[in-house]
């Protein structure tokens, strides 16, 4: 049971707080040695490999001294793209490539436990797992190819984009817009925002520590919350009020599915309670609920 400080607004002030700068050094070396890793390999020495930190670590927003570090593996030699309705690859000048993704996966998982140890690397269905020691922290590595979307005119957006091991299933994600539009907003909160969002992530932390039935609510979920909460919210005279601010707003607006079916991620390019999502607004509502009554008994 997690014993609250003398009041809620010590607590948020103690829960606001980034990570160690002990924590951050390993995360630095857990990233240098996947690149070190990458380098030694024949296979990719001589493609065009983008290492994109990513997740709460990059964007400042892990409260556990345990969080992993979410590394994508961007090759941009090839891509995946998405083309206007009607369109394709010969449109835009485009072809097919005969390295595929899972070649490229193979590749990726060779060097990493070539590196490591196959002791110290699990394959999941996402991502390959290097398993943490006293010198770095857990790494989930993501092999990725560039994902371009394509407007009528012929320019593109880029991304990451990666196939399941298992289902094949597409993943996108747009991770460098992410981190630039979560430091632009914690620049218009006056460093606020970020603030919120580990208060509200250690929230979480608790509610599944105490058994609440909060799993399909996860941490990126949290941090795209706050990201669609308005600015205007934040920065009251205290943390507290800017958390009943926070409150208010989104379980006003997780009420119903029709307020919330703009809502984005904090990219920008993704909708947040659209497509296949473990999570839906009902599941978000629920949360923000019972995490009031816990806060504000």
């Amino acid at each position: 049971m997690f014993e609250f400080k003398s009041n809620l607004e010590d607590t948020f002030q103690n829960w606001s707080k980034p990570a160690s700068e002990n924590e951050e050094s390993k995360c630095e070396n857990a990233i240098r040695m996947i690149r070190d890793a990458l380098s030694k390999s024949a296979a990719l020495k001589n493609r065009g490999i983008q290492l994109i930190p990513k997740g709460s670590y990059h964007n400042n927003t892990n409260v556990r001294l345990t969080s992993d570090v979410d590394i994508a593996v961007k090759l941009k030699d090839v891509f995946f793209a998405d083309y206007p309705d009607g369109q394709g690859h010969k449109d835009f000048g485009n072809s097919d490539a005969d390295y595929t993704f899972a070649q490229y996966r193979s590749d990726i998982e060779a060097a990493i436990v070539n590196h490591f140890g196959i002791e110290n690397v699990e394959l999941g269905n996402k991502a390959i797992q290097i398993n943490f020691n006293s010198y770095r922290v857990d790494a989930d590595v993501v092999p990725c190819f560039e994902h371009r979307r394509y407007s009528l005119g012929g320019s593109y957006l880029t991304g990451t984009e990666f196939q399941t091991r298992h289902s094949q299933n597409r993943i996108i994600n747009f991770p460098e817009q992410h981190y630039i539009n979560g430091v632009r907003k914690n620049t218009e909160t006056s460093r606020r925002y970020k603030k919120l969002v580990r208060i509200f992530k250690r929230l979480r932390y608790n509610l599944l520590d105490e058994g609440y039935a909060v799993e399909k609510v996860s941490s990126f979920l949290v941090e795209s919350l706050i990201w669609n909460v308005p600015n205007d919210r934040f920065n009251n005279a205290t943390l507290t009020e800017d958390v009943q601010k926070c409150f208010d707003y989104l379980i006003e607006k997780t009420s119903s599915v029709e307020k919330t079916k703009e809502w984005g991620e904090v990219s920008e390019l993704l909708y947040l309670f659209r497509a296949n999502r473990k999570y839906t607004f009902s599941d978000t509502h629920k949360f923000l609920v019972e995490g009031r009554k816990y806060l504000f008994k």
